[in-house]
């Protein structure tokens, strides 16, 4: 364990707790007698942040388990949840309250270090209103969260609570650098459902689907430890400037995922009803062909069989005239379809255009040329007594 202490100007102070590498490590059993060779290497310790603020009087280093128990001897509020936060790896988040400090917010959330999706570690946390505790297993994150820049901003910061959303918007880098991503690939998506929709398109909506749902579940236990501390520090927090940005933010992801959720949705449906249209249309064109072929059908097979006499069979003209009389009763059963309106353009090649599209063109090129008729001819000046005359000389005419 490799602890470290930063204090700041209003009074809040946090500890940065960086577990080593060997106390992640499983307990292992004890070697065999019958396996005869050496034991593994123990991986070699991660080096402190800064100065670390563990040390022994005589200058060795104490083991990770005596710095923890020293620290949970230090602040034993953080004990139980130091315990519970040791060898967890999913969410959790908890509010209760503390003699010592008050109310306390802890739990762990699931972090994407990376661009990576695969790439997910926990980050412990325990917040009262003057102290932050963290405990990290990737040394990533605590670079990422001890930068200069970010340091400033924790200064400015007047509760202990402020810092840690601050800290949260941090990681919240990761997560728009990948929902950037994944803006992109559903656009390319959208863009090749309308110019080439192919049948295997469904599965990569699906793969889209899936993108969106690891999100969704990154962004749940934010929002849940958003909502904790509203509930665990009220208006003291809520009037802060670093609670109100991440309160910004976090309805910004939020609105884009409902918006990226409901554009998948539209999609699916689209696809669906492609399909149905597809279906619907082929099972179409299968009658119509059916229905074509049928009096060929019936022809052939009364003309094929094995009897000694058939009418025109023996005639020259036979075959001939049993030929056009297929063509005919085919080609008048295909009028029958068409003046029917069942035939619809399945089997023209090239599709006429709506009319309801044409007359709107008709209509815009009608009021296109009025206009420009308008504009060139003007009215002439009259008398305003002119109307009046006119419409006495009508009336003296009838």
């Amino acid at each position: 364990m490799i602890r470290q202490l930063l204090t700041f100007p209003s009074g809040w102070e946090w500890h940065v707790l960086q577990q080593s590498a060997d106390a992640m490590q499983p307990k292992q059993p004890l070697p065999s007698r019958k396996n005869t060779s050496l034991p593994a290497r123990a991986p070699e310790r991660l080096r402190p942040l800064g100065n670390s603020s563990s040390s022994n009087t005589d200058g060795t280093d104490p083991s990770p388990r005596q710095e923890l128990s020293e620290f949970k001897r230090r602040f034993p509020e953080c004990a139980q949840w130091i315990d519970h936060s040791e060898s967890r790896k999913t969410n959790h988040i908890l509010v209760y309250n503390s003699e010592d400090s008050g109310t306390i917010l802890c739990g762990t959330l699931m972090i994407q270090i990376s661009d990576d999706a695969s790439d997910i570690g926990p980050f412990h946390f325990w917040v009262s209103r003057h102290r932050l505790v963290s405990i990290y297993e990737d040394m990533r994150l605590p670079l990422r969260l001890q930068h200069e820049s970010h340091i400033t901003k924790y200064g400015e910061c007047e509760l202990a609570p402020e810092a840690f959303f601050i800290m949260i918007s941090i990681l919240l880098g990761t997560f728009h650098n990948g929902l950037d991503g994944f803006e992109r690939r559903l656009g390319e998506l959208e863009q090749t459902m309308r110019h080439r929709n192919r049948t295997d398109l469904l599965d990569v909506i699906f793969d889209r689907r899936y993108d969106l749902l690891h999100w969704s579940h990154l962004f749940i236990p934010i929002r849940e430890v958003h909502a904790a501390a509203k509930e665990a520090f009220d208006e003291d927090l809520m009037e802060t400037d670093g609670f109100k940005r991440i309160s910004h933010k976090l309805e910004r992801i939020e609105t884009l995922l409902k918006h990226y959720a409901l554009e998948i949705d539209t999609l699916i449906s689209m696809d669906d009803a492609i399909s149905s249209f597809r279906g619907n249309d082929i099972m179409k064109t299968l009658t119509i062909f059916t229905v074509l072929f049928l009096p060929a059908t019936v022809i052939g097979a009364i003309w094929g069989m094995n009897f000694e006499w058939l009418p025109w069979s023996m005639q020259h003209w036979g075959f001939p005239l049993t030929m056009s009389c297929t063509a005919v009763i085919t080609i008048g059963i295909y009028w029958w379809l068409w003046h029917k309106g069942w035939t619809g353009d399945l089997l023209v090649k090239k599709r006429e255009k709506p009319r309801l599209m044409e007359s709107e063109e008709e209509h815009g090129s009608e009021r296109s040329r009025s206009a420009t008729h308008g504009r060139k001819r003007k009215k002439p000046p009259g008398n305003p007594h002119d109307g009046a005359l006119g419409q006495k000389s009508r009336r003296s005419r009838t």
